[in-house]
C-alpha cells in the first residue's frame, strides 16, 4: 500500500491480476525485498502479539472468500498539510497458497481520482510463528517493504516494517482487525518518530460477499 500512496495518480494500467504476479512476488523476495535494515526491534514488537503456545498458520483462513472493499486513502501522508483523502470502491479476492501456509489477496478498487490494482503475498514462518505481507502495485509491478506480525488469537492482527517515503526513512504500522465473521478492518500508519506518534493513511473495510 505504501507505494500505491505515494503514486496517487490515476492509473490506466488494464484490470486483472495473473499468475505471473505471484513470480513477481516471489522473485521480489528472493531478490532481497524482506532484508530491511534494522528491522528487528519492529519484528520483535510485532511478535509480541502472537502468543507463545499456538499456531498462526491459520488465522488468514476466515479471510479466504470475494469481499466487497471499500478505502479511504491518504493522498499526502506525513506532509503537514491538511489531510487530503480519496475513497474507492471494488472488491479483494483472497485465495490459498501451499497448503495454507501462504496466501494471495487481489485488490482492484476504484474512484473520482482513479484505480488501485494490486496482490499482496502473504507467507508464514513456522519457525518465528510469524506473518510477512508483501504488497505490489499493478502501475509499477514493484514490491514494498514487508510487514512482520501476527494475530494475538482473537481477532487482531498487528504488524511492523520498515519503509522510506521521499527520501526519508518511517516506520510502518498494519493492524487487521476481524470486526466479524462477514466485515474485516485494515488500517495502515506512518511514523518518523521511532513510533511515538503515528499518521493513519489507508483504511479499508471489507464485506463478504
Amino acid at each position: 500500500m505504501r507505494r500505491v500512496i505515494a503514486q496517487m495518480r490515476t492509473d490506466r494500467t488494464k484490470p486483472g491480476l495473473c499468475a505471473r504476479w505471484l513470480d513477481i512476488l516471489a522473485l521480489g523476495l528472493a531478490a532481497g525485498f524482506a532484508a530491511v535494515p534494522g528491522r528487528a526491534h519492529w519484528i520483535a514488537a510485532a511478535a509480541q502479539v502472537v502468543a507463545a503456545d499456538r499456531s498462526g498458520q491459520s488465522d488468514f483462513d476466515w479471510e479466504i472468500g470475494t469481499w466487497a472493499t471499500s478505502v479511504r486513502v491518504l493522498r499526502n501522508p506525513l506532509s503537514g498539510e491538511a489531510p487530503k483523502w480519496a475513497e474507492y470502491r471494488g472488491a479483494s479476492v483472497v485465495r490459498p497458497l501451499l497448503g495454507g501456509r501462504a496466501n494471495f489477496v487481489e485488490l482492484s478498487v476504484e474512484g473520482p481520482v482513479g484505480k488501485i490494482e494490486g496482490g499482496s503475498l502473504r507467507l508464514y514462518n513456522p519457525h518465528s510463528r510469524q506473518w510477512s505481507l508483501n504488497f505490489a502495485s499493478l502501475r509499477d509491478g514493484m514490491l514494498t517493504a514487508p510487514v512482520y506480525g501476527g494475530f494475538d488469537g482473537r481477532g487482531r492482527g498487528l504488524f511492523y516494517g520498515q519503509d522510506m517515503l521521499d527520501g526519508r526513512a518511517i516506520l510502518v504500522r498494519f493492524i487487521v482487525t476481524q470486526v466479524s465473521k462477514s466485515e474485516v478492518r485494515f488500517e495502515q500508519a506512518y511514523s518518523t518518530d521511532g513510533g511515538a506518534t503515528w499518521e493513519t493513511n489507508w483504511v479499508a473495510v471489507d464485506t463478504l460477499r
